[in-house]
């Protein structure tokens, strides 16, 4: 049979169990020192060789051709560089330029140049003349 439980009886069991427990002395809350991580080393910005003649102000992905404005004098048979960032970076040949849908062997510079590009580029990436 199990022991009828009484207000005394549960009282000298919770007395017990009290004892038990150790009390630990209060401290003052220190906050903890955070572990010294070294500071980010940053890398230098990745110095692009050649000399800026202009960006991309649009491209048409469906022909892959890119309209280019220029911030100096561009020809035909140049050597260009797209590139922004890590993602994009190559060389290619310029093999064709049209200013208003008329064919170009020179541009000067401030116009806006179509050129048949040979990989997908975005607005803003930079071109320069190697």
């Amino acid at each position: 049979m199990a022991k009828k439980l009484t207000k005394k009886s549960v009282k000298k069991t919770v007395k017990k169990q009290v004892k038990k427990v150790i009390v630990k002395p209060k401290t003052k809350n220190k906050p903890k020192k955070k572990p010294k991580v070294d500071k980010k080393v940053k890398t230098p910005k990745k110095r692009f060789e050649g000399k800026l003649v202009g960006r991309i102000s649009h491209y048409f992905s469906d022909i892959e051709v890119a309209v280019v404005k220029l911030s100096s004098p561009l020809k035909i048979g140049d050597t260009i560089r797209i590139a922004c960032g890590q993602e994009t970076d190559f060389n290619q040949k310029v093999k064709s330029m049209q200013i208003d849908h008329e064919p170009v062997k020179l541009a000067k510079k401030g116009a806006s140049v179509g050129m048949k590009m040979n990989k997908k580029v975005h607005d803003g990436y930079k071109v320069f003349k190697i």
